[in-house]
Formats: structure tokens, sequence, C-alpha cells
């Protein structure tokens, strides 16, 4: 077996904080569904977990250590940072669950925080027009050659690197999922253009690679090939892995949301469940959660 198949880079720092956000979700998850707390389901907890094992692939699986030999096992990483974990996570619906299972004192604060109307009220980080312009930054700035290459030379920028993808994913798909409590700030049927151009932009990147007649990451001239796979045979397999996956990851969202669009329209209280929920958080029979 070949010694990066045999390596499972198990890092502390990313390990230990997925095991504790994994244990408190889980015990919230638990006790909601011993509740029957209706939005809380077997197929949350499925979308959570499936989410924290695409970060795990990611980064300490042997896909980290041969990221380094190939670039297309690099862009399949990046894939599953910015356009597999961050949706299954938002589909797990993980605030309630998450703020359920910490300890009781915690938890009565942070639902406090939770039901003031500032709080509520706080959109500029979740605003569309900010997500889209993060995450496409990020993508454009860290896919240049003076930073992917200042990234696969230092572990430092390379951990960077993966923070900045994971969080503009995290930006990027809020408000396409729209995770519970939140609230759009832009009309639904808005989500369509802004998953078209997304999904241009990544179409444009990823021909730059897909058919450039040169190297475009000089480390990957220089690196051991494997499977005789030469550099730019790598580069054009990695623009591909950018293109086709990463537009069905866009098109699969784009056909939920026109299905939303296109179903009977509904008028759901978002804020029932929450007010139900601070209300078992601490335990009390009402404490009316502010909805104007």
């Amino acid at each position: 077996m070949p010694t990066w198949l045999r390596d499972w880079p198990l890092d502390p720092w990313i390990l230990f904080p997925l095991l504790i956000a994994m244990g408190l979700y889980l015990r919230g998850w638990t006790l909601l569904r011993r509740a029957r707390h209706r939005r809380i389901t077997v197929w949350t907890a499925l979308a959570f977990l499936a989410g924290f094992a695409a970060i795990f692939v990611a980064l300490s699986s042997p896909i980290d250590e041969l990221a380094g030999l190939l670039l297309q096992v690099h862009m399949t990483q990046h894939l599953l940072l910015t356009m597999v974990a961050p949706p299954l996570i938002w589909l797990g619906a993980p605030l309630a669950p998450t703020l359920r299972g910490l300890p009781q004192p915690i938890a009565v604060v942070a639902a406090r925080l939770l039901s003031l109307r500032l709080v509520r009220r706080l959109k500029i980080v979740g605003h569309p027009l900010a997500t889209w312009s993060v995450f496409v930054a990020c993508l454009l700035v860290w896919h240049t050659p003076a930073a992917y290459e200042l990234a696969l030379g230092s572990h430092a920028w390379h951990h960077l690197e993966h923070a900045c993808f994971f969080a503009a994913g995290l930006l990027f798909w809020w408000p396409v999922i729209q995770p519970w409590p939140s609230s759009p700030a832009w009309p639904r049927w808005t989500m369509i253009p802004y998953l078209v151009l997304a999904d241009l932009q990544n179409t444009a990147l990823a021909s730059v690679l897909t058919f450039a007649d040169r190297v475009i990451y000089p480390t990957y001239s220089s690196v051991p090939r494997l499977w005789a796979i030469s550099a730019l045979e790598d580069q054009a397999t990695a623009g591909v892995i950018m293109w086709v996956p990463g537009s069905i990851a866009f098109l699969c969202a784009l056909a939920w949301v026109i299905g939303q669009q296109l179903a009977p329209p509904v008028a759901p209280d978002r804020y029932r469940d929450l007010r139900d929920h601070v209300r078992d958080v601490k335990g009390e029979s009402s404490w009316p959660l502010h909805t104007t």
C-alpha cells in the first residue's frame, strides 16, 4: 500500500473541534427529538453529519497528503470545503440542536441573545450581495498563481486557504439554504440568478485551468509525478473537476429553488419553533420572543 494511502493526518486542531461540535449537535438533537420538535428529523442529523464527514475527508484523510502532489486532488479537497460541506451543514438546521446541546447556563445566555431584536435584524452577514461577493472573491484570489503557490509552500497559509474556502462556502450557501430561524434579505426567486451567476464564474475559472497550454502553478511541475500523469494533464483534470461537479452542485440547488417557487405558497411562523425552543431551554412555560 502506498505511503500516502496509509497516512491519515489526524490533526488535533481539526479533529477536536469537529468532535466537540458533533457532540453538542447530537446531544441537542437527541433532546429535541425526545421533545418531538417538528423541525428536527433524522434527515437533518444525517445532513449535518455528512457535512462534517466531508470536512474530515478533506482535511484529515490521505486526500490532504495527496493534494500536494496532484492538483486534481487539491481541487477535490476545495470542492468538499466549499460545495459539499457547507450546504449539508446548513441543511442540518444546526442552530437549535447546538443550542440545546450546550450546558444549561450557556444555553440560557445564548437563547437570550438570540431573542434580542437587534440580533434578529442583523442581516448584513447573510445578505446575498455580500455572501456572493465574498465567495467569488475568495475563489478568484486564492486561485491566482501567487496566492496558490503561497499556500502550497506554507502550512500556515495552506490552513488559512482552507479556512477561507470553508467560511466563504458557509456564507455563500446561507441565503440558498436559509437555515432556520434566519429570514431572507431578498425574495426567494433572486436565488435563481444568484446561483446562475456563481455557476458562470465557476465555469470561467475552471475553463482557464482546463484549456491552459502551460502549467499555471509551477510547484506541480517540480513534485514527483504519480501514475505517469503530466503536470499539464493534472491541471486540465483539475479544471474539469471544478467545472463539472461544481456546476452539478449549483444546478441541483437551482432545481431545488425553482421547485420551491413552483410549490403552493405557505406562510409559516418562522419564530414559533424558536419560541418553543427558548422556553424549553429556560424551563419556562412562557417567555415570548418578539417577532416585530
